[in-house]
């Protein structure tokens, strides 16, 4: 068994050996990309901005090395398990008993075809057979390679597209070529990487780049001085570059060709843009009956949407018992990652709508700048009416608390349309009768609706006070004073206390206007049944009814939350007794703003003549023009900041009117006064007679 053993065991060792060199291409080849793109970033090719560095490669190569491990380790696993099996399919001359090799056999037999086995073993499993059973099993594997070569060529591209050695020319050419050796700068521009757009090369000229793009100016045979127009100079060895960020418009020059300007026009990165299509009314109103409601909502960016929601909050309930539930759902994306659309039929089960609901839902969305710009639509609110019935007609405002005994306007309209269709059986005195009983019911709910305007009228007069109702108008004995005259009190004597502040300031003007709306279809309804004409008196009663409605439809509003939201409590200054940083959160009286700064002030005076100009007026004037919103004036304004710079005397009277330009009306300011100055007070002071 020990030489059994130590003969398979050497078998072993051979035939790993020989997988090792079958399988050496295999592990080897996958290496070269790392090893090509490790030895281009060494070499320079990207120039001295890398957008990638070495550990790209090296993590590539790192990669590749624990695959080779964890396919070396699989290999010597089959061969410790396939070994004997491999050897009876290759090696005919061991009669399918290369078991015997690992293993001592129980019978005679077992142990003479085994000492015949070992005593051929060296001629019959030489290197030539090991290496035909490691070819046979195995082959060479190309997905590792062509995975690393993948990798490899993707960081290569990402970084050629990203380097200004490799961005795409505007113009190519010998006449390319000539214009940078004359400027003797090379102008690169390069995108920020979320905004898609790619880089370009070339001799100076304007350019319409991205906001936050990155600006070179790389000197090719001598040094070179770039001059913004922010007052900024840039400076650039030979064979280096200067960088700027393109924030605002500017232009540029170089001090080689001072004569030449060129602009670099900055577009603005934009906030998404958000569009609801459907439902094209901010209240919209089912009908009773409806099953669904469509949604369509549209949403853009000029370069691209990360996310965009939809939320909704559903309402339930009325007066004080109302229960508000918020979902949020993302929209879906779309092939093109600038616009995402959604149009979908929402079915008001799956909404969770139930008559009376109302559902609020918004969409916010925003963008893959660093910091991302977020947009908001307004609010819709979808509506589903609850069943008609005596008891919501009756409380369209939650503060009336209904009697029993009084009816409703939908009641006062089924009592009218009865009563004309039993006009051809009732006699005159029933008809008076049935009409004026009417009639009274719409005065009292008239009355109930009309004291939220201060009103306490009818039409009448008669059903409004009593003879013990405490509004006595005559001159009873407890209204006279001594020797037969009045108290004086005229008010309390002959009039009532109408249009109190209470009354008159309980809701806003719109409710106002809805309730007047509905008293005066209240009066012309009671002055038709007074006159008992019931007929005439429905139309007015169902535009009673109409306004009601409205005043329910009122009754439940939803706001965004607008709180203010304080700062985050420092734990360790709590309890200290540390007032430090401590001020009043009362805001001090404000002073009116200086209209012109001195310094712009006298610049202007002395632009107007031939004297020298003051010290430091270059940075005044650009901190004066860089206010002007418009941006083809500020450009204006920073060239004639620049030519007077240069010496141009009839330049000084553009750069003046431009910072008369700049001058802008002054905000009105209220000063408080310490306290009222009223006649009697200056009477009081002795500045003049009460």
């Amino acid at each position: 068994m020990p030489a059994a053993a130590d003969h398979l065991a050497s078998v072993r060792q051979r035939m790993l050996q020989a997988l090792i060199r079958r399988r050496s291409a295999s592990w080897l080849l996958p290496l070269l990309p790392a090893a090509v793109l490790a030895a281009t970033i060494l070499a320079g090719a990207f120039g001295n901005a890398k957008p990638i560095t070495i550990t790209v490669p090296l993590a590539l190569a790192a990669a590749v090395m624990l695959w080779a491990a964890i396919d070396f380790a699989l290999w010597r696993k089959r061969i410790d398990e396939h070994l004997p099996s491999w050897l009876n399919d290759a090696v005919p001359e061991l009669e399918d008993s290369s078991a015997m090799l690992a293993a001592t056999p129980a019978t005679p037999l077992g142990k003479l075809q085994r000492d015949r086995l070992l005593a051929r073993m060296e001629q019959v499993l030489n290197e030539e057979r090991l290496r035909s059973i490691a070819n046979a099993k195995a082959r060479f594997n190309a997905i590792p390679l062509a995975l690393a070569a993948v990798a490899a060529a993707s960081a290569w591209a990402y970084a050629a597209a990203h380097s200004p050695q490799h961005a795409a020319p505007v113009a190519a050419g010998p006449a390319a070529q000539a214009a940078i050796v004359a400027a003797g700068i090379k102008v690169y521009a390069e995108p920020p990487p979320y905004t898609g757009a790619k880089p370009s090369e070339g001799a100076p000229r304007d350019l319409q780049v991205p906001q936050h793009s990155k600006v070179r100016w790389c000197a090719v045979n001598a040094d070179a001085s770039i001059e913004l127009g922010d007052g900024q100079t840039l400076q650039a060895a030979a064979g280096q570059c200067a960088e700027w960020t393109a924030s605002d418009s500017i232009f540029w020059r170089s001090r080689r060709n001072a004569g030449q300007r060129y602009t670099i026009r900055v577009t603005p990165d934009q906030a998404p843009l958000v569009a609801i299509a459907a439902p094209n009314e901010s209240v919209t109103v089912m009908k009773p009956d409806a099953q669904s409601a469509s949604i369509n909502i549209n949403v853009s960016d000029d370069y691209a949407v990360v996310k965009a929601t939809l939320h909704m909050t559903l309402a339930r309930g009325s007066g004080e018992n109302i229960r508000f539930t918020d979902k949020e759902t993302p929209l879906p994306a779309s092939p093109d990652p600038r616009r995402r659309s959604w149009n979908k039929q929402w079915m008001l089960k799956e909404l969770g709508m139930e008559p009376g609901d109302e559902l609020y839902f918004f969409v916010r969305a925003s963008d893959n700048a660093p910091v991302p710009h977020i947009a908001q639509s307004p609010t819709y609110t979808l509506r589903l009416p609850g069943p008609q019935g005596e008891a919501l007609e009756s409380t369209a405002l939650p503060s009336m608390v209904k009697p029993e005994n009084l009816r409703s306007q939908r009641q006062i309209i089924i009592d009218t349309e009865q009563l004309v269709a039993d006009l051809p059986r009732l006699g005159a005195a029933e008809l008076r009768a049935r009409s004026e009983k009417i009639a009274g019911d719409q005065a009292k709910l008239r009355l109930r609706y009309g004291q939220f305007l201060g009103e306490e009228s009818s039409l009448f007069g008669e059903e409004e006070h009593g003879d013990g109702d405490g509004h006595e108008h005559g001159g009873g004995a407890g209204t006279q004073g001594p020797g037969g005259f009045g108290t004086g009190n005229i008010a309390a004597q002959f009039g009532h206390a109408h249009d109190q502040e209470g009354n008159a300031t309980i809701f806003d003007p719109a409710t106002k206007e809805v309730l007047r709306r509905a008293l005066r279809a209240m009066w012309d309804a009671e002055k038709q049944l007074r006159a008992i004409a019931p007929k005439p008196a429905l139309p007015p009663e169902y535009q009673a009814l109409g306004a009601i409605k409205d005043l329910q439809q009122a009754e439940r509003v939803y706001l965004h939350r607008t709180a203010f939201v304080p700062p985050a409590i420092k734990e360790e200054k709590r309890m200290s007794g540390e007032m430090n940083g401590a001020a009043s959160y009362r805001r001090a009286q404000g002073t009116a703003n200086e209209l012109i700064p001195a310094d712009v002030r006298e610049l202007v005076q002395v632009l107007g003549g031939d004297g020298a100009l003051p010290a430091l007026w270059s940075k005044a004037a650009r901190d004066a023009v860089a206010r002007l919103k418009d941006e083809e004036q500020r450009l204006s304004a920073q060239a004639a900041v620049q030519d007077v710079a240069d010496g141009c005397q009839p330049c000084r009277a553009q750069l003046r009117a431009w910072l008369r330009a700049t001058v802008q009306q002054p905000a009105v300011l209220l000063q408080a006064r310490p306290q009222a100055q009223t006649k009697f007070g200056q009477a009081l002071q002795g500045k003049g007679a009460p």
